[in-house]
């Protein structure tokens, strides 16, 4: 009996897995195909649009690799994202302890550069962004957890706090050497990211992205720690009767949370602009939402959703330039994705009952 039980669980989780890759790809498809019939509304055919965003984006390695400069960050944004929601938390403020990351970043890189090595500053770089981004998320878990805060609102209003000290900066005690622009100087080469494949702007950030996915997934599926993140989500009171304290977990959450989107600070700014820039990446935090959605909050799902947003990116300017098309078809094409992935979990949802019920009368039938 036992074993029988086991092999109905094990086939409803690959019936599970299936069903998600099916109704997701499909999703994803419909979502591209809508999107792409709006563009004769501005005068470009479909046809030559999907033509131009593939010889474009294939015409050269710069091109390909841009790409993977796109997918970077929005890997572990989306990573943020799907941390706290494994605990059923909702940390909307991936945009500001994205800003936090990146601020850290520049700042401590502009301080030291010229005074210590550039492997040491890298590394302290990264230290910071991710201890800022920690401590900004560890915040926001501590309100929740000790007066009840509502997540959603406090980690969404910190994104606003977190907008405009980056603009103070940019126009105070970080603003580049001449005041001419609101912008950092740029950073020493020396403590820029060192370059991943030749000819490109890939630098190592991608394959330090891919590596916190897989630490992610180790530590929710194979840890204590994870399963404690995990169980807070799926039953809080629950979890609490098992000894688990849901508070620290969502303390924990939330710290691990914000130094994953402050470590994609260190990414964009020592990897890829050399800069800080007032509201740049302005969309980041909410494409990390979309792609966490998109990926079922799976962490290699993530890495796979993230490539997809990331080809869109510059598939999307690369049509811009080449036919005109205004800059929003990027967030269209996007938008339209998201819409019916999230369609897709409500059919998949109603399928699922369905599959349920007509089991249950099966098994009224025989007894």
């Amino acid at each position: 009996m036992i074993q029988l039980k086991q092999e109905v669980r094990t086939l409803k989780k690959n019936r599970d897995v299936y069903d998600f890759i099916i109704w997701t790809v499909l999703a994803i498809a419909v979502g591209l195909v809508l999107s792409f019939s709006f563009l004769p509304m501005f005068g470009i055919s479909s046809i030559d649009a999907m033509k131009i965003m593939i010889t474009e984006i294939f015409s050269s390695s710069y091109s390909m690799g841009n790409i993977l400069v796109k997918t970077a960050p929005l890997i572990l944004t989306g990573l943020a994202f799907a941390f706290t929601y494994k605990a059923k938390l909702f940390n909307i403020g991936i945009q500001g302890q994205f800003y936090v990351g990146c601020i850290t970043a520049a700042a401590i890189s502009l301080k030291m550069q010229g005074h210590a090595p550039g492997l040491v500053v890298i590394i302290l770089a990264a230290l910071g962004s991710v201890a800022g981004g920690a401590f900004v998320g560890f915040m926001i878990g501590f309100f929740k957890a000790k007066f009840g805060a509502n997540e959603f609102l406090v980690s969404m209003m910190s994104t606003y706090v977190f907008t405009y000290l980056n603009l103070f900066l940019m126009r105070t005690v970080l603003q580049e050497s001449n005041h001419n622009y609101i912008k950092t100087d740029y950073l020493d080469k020396s403590v820029w990211l060192p370059q991943l494949i030749p000819g490109t702007a890939v630098s190592w950030g991608i394959v330090f992205s891919i590596l916190v996915a897989v630490l992610v997934w180790f530590v929710l599926y194979k840890t204590s720690l994870g399963y404690r993140i995990r169980m807070t989500g799926l039953n809080k009171e629950a979890a609490g009767m098992a000894g688990i304290k849901p508070e620290r977990q969502f303390m924990i959450s939330f710290a691990i949370s914000g130094a994953i989107a402050g470590f994609a600070g260190w990414i964009e700014v020592n990897g890829m602009q050399h800069m800080m820039l007032p509201d740049f990446d302005a969309e980041i935090g909410s494409f990390g939402v979309g792609i966490a959605i998109l990926a079922n909050s799976h962490p290699i799902g993530i890495l796979f959703a993230a490539l997809l947003f990331g080809f869109l990116q510059v598939g999307g300017t690369a049509l811009g330039h080449a036919s005109g098309a205004p800059p929003s078809v990027i967030e269209l094409m996007q938008g339209f994705v998201m819409l019916f992935v999230l369609m897709s979990f409500f059919f998949r949802r109603k399928i699922e009952i369905n599959r349920l019920k007509k089991l249950k009368s099966e098994n009224e039938e025989v007894a």
